[in-house]
């Protein structure tokens, strides 16, 4: 016996060297982040007490639940929704990514307890088999080395209890770690797991970090050059990454993208201490930039969600110098009113009020809302787009069941049919706000159920009534990318991948009314949101209050050229683009502008006949045979000619014009008598006409028309 026991020692001795070797071997893809992984596993001892007990609550909701013929280990009841208390932003996270890499390997961890025997356990009650699994992952996550026990902290008994017992039975743990490395044939507990989660959790781990900057407190200009001093080189695309690396995002100039290996170094400048910079993924950014391009000067914006704070800061920024009132939903406590409060103070931002009304419980026709022209729509998504899903639940207040769906890698009929219900009932009330003229809707979702057929159903639904002008899809504008493909798409789609997480973009924007004519300042200022002016501001004078609008310009940090041909050349882009937008429909949502179409071509008829020339019979006849072509008719007639041959063979298609000229009197007398004749002369040309060179073609040869006889020589006396 004794020496079956130093043989168990030894044993156990050698599990714990063969992990910690194994845990050293793990692949990754960044440079350098091999060792540093090595040094943050030998560095782990463990968290406080009460992240134990978070991430155990968190692990009891979303645990996968197995039939009950293969039910093994049970967990308890878990009808009752866990209240969660966390110390700080640090214990919040941890808990969450506890409770993540638990669910993850709870097939093996139910393993390592039933092959061990340690489980079951009669002085451990269900209730406490959360517990047990996640600090079982801690456990081995640590080499099954001892935990340090902080003094600070306030000691928890069940934490104490699950922790002893674990630390009794740990050689029969790695043991039975051991033999399951074995029997998978696994260098680690990582090469376990399916290979869809390992290449997710791979990509989620090399995703670049996006960041957007904080104009209130500093420029985009200063921020380059303290990056540059920092050491950082700019590049032009994200395939030119290398170690100290950032570009500028294609879509949101005030967006950065760093390589993911520079996360912590990056949260450690003086940049993000001062909130000057802000991280948080790019799908919030291209929500907020789509709506202040649809903002005119004084508008305000409803966010219909509170969501992230960093989204509305970001809305408030770039709201900054438009006089702007940012209104947000949902804040229903006067403690979360407060906590925000203070947030947008150190951001610096001061046109947020707070709403405590949900969005859905807010009238159409509520006063404070009448000068709110665009809704801003972030529903509650399944968020399987989503890149890190840690991340995304900690900053959009979602719900941690995403953590089991991204696990399971889709979402069930029922929770999915839930979803898009209560997105459909949302952006139907939001079309219902008659003085909104445009509504921004973006989800985290991969599935068509929350993103084209939401979109869809709300515009077949016609909640907007017949008082107001319908809606339409109207693709999305961004100020860095107004020539790029996606900018001319009706919906704005980005799949998940290695450099980006996915979103769903769509705008519906108020038809225009054909009587409605939108004014130059009105032009300018969108297109000054768009970052089309390069920093130009749009003026009035006072006298322009009371005559026409008339728009002056003044150069705010500009070199280079005259301002008349930017704005001229923004105006020829806006009017270009909203035909674009006008005409472009995809086959996708072809159904849905059916009955538009129609009723256009019936207007389109309509307009044709009015500005059809007029008839023959209002038109003087054409005398078969013309008096003779005076000398100028003659040299006319020989340039149309020599112009003539001298076009190309290729001809744009003409549209015959009729111009008739006032009658005259002739210098000769009728042989019927003295009376003088009255002629008219009607000239046949080609509108439009132009030949190769670019050149309108002169009109053909005149010819002369027979007018009738007046009874009076001078009929205008």
């Amino acid at each position: 016996m004794p020496g079956s026991k130093s043989n168990l020692v030894s044993l156990h001795e050698d599990v714990i060297n063969d992990t910690s070797d194994l845990s050293e071997m793990k692949i990754s893809d960044e440079k350098g982040s091999v060792e540093k992984r090595t040094m943050t596993l030998i560095e782990k001892n463990g968290y406080h007490d009460s992240v134990y007990i978070n991430a155990a609550k968190i692990f009891q909701g979303i645990r996968t639940e197995k039939r009950k013929d293969r039910i093994l280990v049970q967990y308890g009841d878990d009808s009752v929704s866990p209240m969660l208390t966390f110390k700080d932003e640090y214990s919040q996270r941890v808990s969450y990514e506890l409770a993540f890499n638990a669910l993850k390997y709870q097939d093996l961890l139910e393993e390592i307890l039933l092959d061990s025997c340690v489980y079951p356990c009669q002085s451990i009650p269900d209730e406490l088999t959360s517990l047990l699994v996640v600090m079982l992952y801690d456990l081995q996550d640590r080499k099954f080395q001892a935990r340090e026990i902080f003094d600070e902290e306030e000691p928890v008994a069940e934490v104490r209890k699950i922790e002893g017992y674990l630390h009794s039975f740990r050689t029969k743990l790695a043991a039975a770690l051991a033999r399951c490395r074995i029997k998978h044939d696994a260098l680690s507990i990582e090469y376990i797991l399916p290979e869809t989660i390992r290449k997710q959790e791979q990509r989620a781990s090399a995703l670049p970090l996006c960041v957007w900057i904080n104009t209130y407190k500093i420029s985009l200009e200063d921020v380059f050059r303290d990056l540059e001093k920092k050491g950082f080189t700019r590049v032009e695309t994200v395939s030119d990454f290398d170690r100290y690396t950032y570009c500028v995002d294609q879509h949101c100039h005030d967006v950065l993208v760093f390589p993911s290996s520079l996360k912590e170094e990056l949260l450690n400048l003086d940049l993000f201490a001062d909130c000057k910079l802000l991280l948080q993924d790019k799908s919030r950014s291209l929500a907020v930039h789509s709506a202040r391009a649809l903002l005119n000067t004084g508008d305000d914006i409803i966010v219909a969600h509170i969501g992230s704070h960093l989204t509305i800061a970001h809305m408030s920024v770039l709201t900054n110098h438009s006089m702007s009132r940012i209104f947000v939903c949902g804040v229903k406590s006067s403690a979360k009113a407060a906590e925000l409060r203070n947030l947008f103070s150190d951001m610096g931002c001061k046109n947020i009020q707070l709403l405590h009304e949900d969005f859905t419980e807010i009238g159409p026709t509520d006063p404070r809302l009448q000068k709110a022209k665009v809704l801003l729509l972030l529903p509650q998504c399944s968020g399987l787009a989503v890149g890190n899903p840690i991340d995304f639940i900690l900053n959009e207040h979602g719900d941690a069941g995403l953590l089991r769906d991204l696990f399971q890698g889709s979402v069930s009929e029922d929770k999915l049919s839930i979803l898009a219900e209560r997105q459909l009932n949302e952006l139907m009330h939001a079309m219902k706000f008659n003085k909104v003229q445009a509504i921004v809707y973006c989800t985290c979702s991969v599935y068509p159920e929350e993103n084209e057929l939401v979109v869809k159903k709300a515009l077949e639904s016609g909640v907007e009534g017949n008082k107001v002008q319908p809606y339409r899809l109207t693709p999305p504008v961004f100020s860095t990318c107004l020539n790029s493909k996606t900018s001319t798409e009706i919906f704005f789609k980005m799949e998940p991948s290695e450099i980006s997480s996915g979103c769903f973009l769509a705008i519906l924007a108020r038809e225009k009314d054909s009587s409605e004519r939108v004014s130059v300042k009105d032009i300018l200022a969108r297109a000054a949101a768009k970052g089309l002016l390069d920093g130009m501001v749009v003026e009035k004078s006072k006298e322009e209050e009371k005559k026409h609008p008339k728009v002056t310009q003044r150069r705010s940090n500009i070199t280079g050229g005259s301002i008349e041909p930017k704005i001229a050349e923004v105006l020829h882009r806006q009017t270009v683009s909203t035909i674009k937008a006008e005409v472009s429909v995809p086959k996708a949502v072809s159904n849905i502008h059916q009955k538009n179409v129609n009723r256009t071509n019936s207007c389109v008829q309509l307009k044709k006949s009015i500005i059809n020339p007029v008839s023959d019979i209002a038109l003087p006849k054409v005398l078969k045979h013309t008096s003779p072509l005076s000398s100028v008719g003659k040299a006319y007639e020989r340039q149309t000619l020599a112009r003539k041959a001298r076009a190309e063979h290729k001809r744009v298609v003409l549209k015959p014009v009729e111009i008739v000229l006032p009658p005259v009197i002739t210098p000769y007398v009728s042989p019927q008598g003295s009376k003088p004749r009255v002629s008219a002369h009607c000239f046949h040309g080609w509108s439009g006409a132009k030949g190769s060179s670019g050149r309108i073609l002169p009109p053909p040869l005149a010819k002369v028309v027979k007018p009738p006889v007046l009874s009076h020589p001078r009929p205008w006396l």
